[in-house]
């Protein structure tokens, strides 16, 4: 059973972008998180990638798993499948996922679908650092899967870097 609450769980990001910079943080490839499924749980139970985005989800296992959604967002299943295999998922529309194994009733994780890349994930003391953002005014939010979310509207000034508390 996963423990609940972790700030590794969350993710801060800022909700919207203009086009110019969405652009030039799109620069760089960016990885396909992986989703794995190891000791009968998914690992990590949360990731995040932006929309359009692709996750991948081993098998690391020595049983066969089943990895599935029903969410709104994106419905898939994967089918069962063995250890040492992986299958992928592109994520078209923002939002939540909820991901569970048909095998194993317990398990479940969470994709956080995210409309551009200015966003982190905490660590483990829940502290996080977000991509540098030119000067203006950006509507920040933290999620957790188990927690409300919060919303916080931010101002990067000119010069310096700018502390944000999001205290769930």
């Amino acid at each position: 059973m996963p423990v609940r609450g972790r700030a590794g769980d969350a993710v801060v990001y800022i909700a919207k972008l203009p086009a110019h910079v969405e652009s030039t943080l799109a620069r760089v490839p960016e990885p396909h998180p992986l989703l794995a499924q190891k000791d009968e749980a998914f690992v990590p139970r949360v990731v995040v990638v932006t929309r359009g985005g692709i996750v991948d989800f081993p098998n690391r296992d020595p049983i066969f798993h089943n990895v599935f959604s029903l969410s709104p967002t994106r419905r898939f299943d994967l089918g069962k499948y063995r250890q040492g295999h992986s299958k992928s998922v592109r994520f078209d529309r923002t939002g939540v996922v909820k991901v569970y194994c048909d095998i194993h009733a317990e398990m479940e994780a969470f994709v956080l679908v995210v409309a551009n890349r200015a966003y982190a994930l905490p660590r483990a003391d829940g502290s996080y650092e977000l991509p540098d953002l030119p000067p203006g005014r950006y509507e920040l939010r933290a999620w957790h899967p188990d927690l409300p979310e919060i919303t916080r509207n931010v101002e990067v000034p000119d010069h310096g870097d700018v502390r944000v508390d999001v205290s769930f």
